[in-house]
C-alpha cells in the first residue's frame, strides 16, 4: 500500500481509505471486523465514517474493532446531520448543523462511540446555509487546540464554499481545512471543473467517495437487464439516473481496459482515480470481505498512458462556460 501526504500536511494515509457506511447497515459486527482486518492486512491504515451512518453504529463498531490498534490508524468522522432526520424523528432547531453549539455536542458524542479521545480527522459533512462560516470555523478551531482533533476536512462543498472557508481561516488565523472529501468517478467528473484545480492550488487534499458510481462501475451491470432488487442502485433509486449512452460508453472502454490487464472493472476505476493529480486516497467501501478483496486488488495498479487517455476521452464532460472560454487562454492550467 502506497502512503501520501494528506494535502500539504504531514499526515500520511494510505493511498486507499476504508470507508466504514456499511457498517452497521449491510455489515454486521462479524462480517466488519472481517473486513477491517483484512483492509489492514493490506497495509492500510485510513478510516472513515460519520456520526450518522447507521444511526450512530458504524461510529460504535468501527470503535470497538480498532480499539487495539488506535494509534497506528488514522480515524475520520463527520459532524452536521442528526441521523433522526433519516428515521422520521423529530429533530430540535439545534440539534443539527454546523452551528457551535451542535459541532460541540456531536463531537463528544462521536469520541463517545468511537471510544477514543481524540480524531484524526474531523469533516463537516455539507455546508450549512444557515450559520456562519465564521462561526463553524471558530469552533473547528476550538477542538483542534483542545487536542479532540488534529486536521479538519469538509465534504460535499462546492469551489466558492472550500474558498470561503479558507479565505475565513487564512484571514481569522483558524486552523483551515486540509482536505475535500468529493464525489469524484469516471462518471461524475464535474470537480474537476473548478474544484480540484482550487484543492491543488490550496494545498487541500482530496480523498474521493463513490469512485465506482454507485457501484455501476463494478462491472456487475448490464444495459439490457435491471439490477437485483437488492442492489444500491436500485435501492438508492440511481438506476434511471446513470443508465445513459455516455455512461455505458464509459463502462465498455473500462471493461475493455479491464480485460487487456487481466483485472476487474472496479479496480480499474480505483486506478483511474487513484492517479488523477490531487488525489491524496480513495475511499472504498464493502459489505462484504469479499468486496473488500476485490477492490483492494487496486493498490498498486498503475495505468499506462494509452489506457488513461481512452478512459478520459470515454468519459470526458461536455463544453460549459465559462470555461470553454478559458480553455483558450495561453499558459499552464493548475
Amino acid at each position: 500500500m502506497e502512503y501520501r501526504r494528506l494535502g500539504a500536511t504531514g499526515l500520511k494515509v494510505a493511498e486507499l481509505c476504508l470507508g466504514c457506511m456499511t457498517f452497521g447497515r449491510e455489515s454486521d459486527e462479524n462480517e466488519s471486523r472481517k473486513i477491517i482486518d483484512r483492509y489492514i492486512e493490506a497495509g492500510g491504515n485510513f478510516l472513515d465514517t460519520a456520526n450518522v451512518y447507521a444511526a450512530g453504529m458504524s461510529e460504535q463498531i468501527t470503535g470497538r474493532l480498532i480499539k487495539d490498534r488506535r494509534k497506528s490508524l488514522v480515524l475520520a468522522t463527520k459532524v452536521r446531520f442528526n441521523a433522526n432526520l433519516f428515521i422520521g424523528k423529530p429533530v430540535g432547531p439545534n440539534e443539527w448543523g454546523l452551528s457551535r453549539g451542535h459541532i460541540m455536542a456531536e463531537v463528544e458524542a462521536s469520541l463517545t462511540r468511537l471510544g477514543t479521545d481524540y480524531i484524526d480527522l474531523y469533516q463537516v459533512h455539507a455546508w450549512d446555509f444557515e450559520t456562519p462560516i465564521e462561526e463553524t470555523m471558530r469552533a473547528l478551531d476550538d477542538l483542534v487546540h483542545q487536542g479532540k482533533v488534529r486536521y479538519l476536512g469538509a465534504s460535499n462543498f462546492t469551489g466558492w464554499q472550500m474558498m470561503k472557508s479558507l479565505w475565513t481561516s487564512d484571514k481569522q488565523d483558524y486552523s483551515r481545512f486540509d482536505c475535500l472529501q468529493p464525489q469524484y468517478s469516471l462518471i461524475c467528473r464535474e470537480i474537476e471543473r473548478e474544484i480540484l484545480p482550487l484543492c491543488r492550488l490550496e494545498g487541500v487534499g482530496v480523498i474521493p467517495w463513490s469512485p465506482l458510481g454507485g457501484g455501476f462501475l463494478s462491472g456487475k451491470y448490464r444495459k439490457d437487464q435491471k439490477p437485483p432488487s437488492d442492489a444500491r442502485l436500485t435501492r438508492m433509486d440511481m438506476w434511471n439516473r446513470l443508465r445513459d449512452n455516455r455512461n455505458w460508453e464509459i463502462l465498455e472502454v473500462l471493461e475493455q481496459v479491464a480485460r487487456e490487464r487481466n483485472r476487474k472493472p472496479s479496480q480499474v476505476a480505483l486506478a483511474w482515480v487513484n492517479q488523477q493529480p490531487g488525489v491524496s486516497s480513495v475511499i472504498i467501501g464493502a459489505r462484504t470481505v469479499e468486496q473488500a478483496e476485490e477492490n483492494l486488488g487496486a493498490v498498486g495498479l498503475k495505468l499506462e498512458a494509452a489506457e488513461l487517455d481512452a478512459l478520459n476521452k470515454a468519459s470526458a464532460l461536455a463544453p460549459e462556460y465559462p470555461f470553454t472560454m478559458q480553455d483558450r487562454l495561453p499558459g499552464p492550467r493548475p
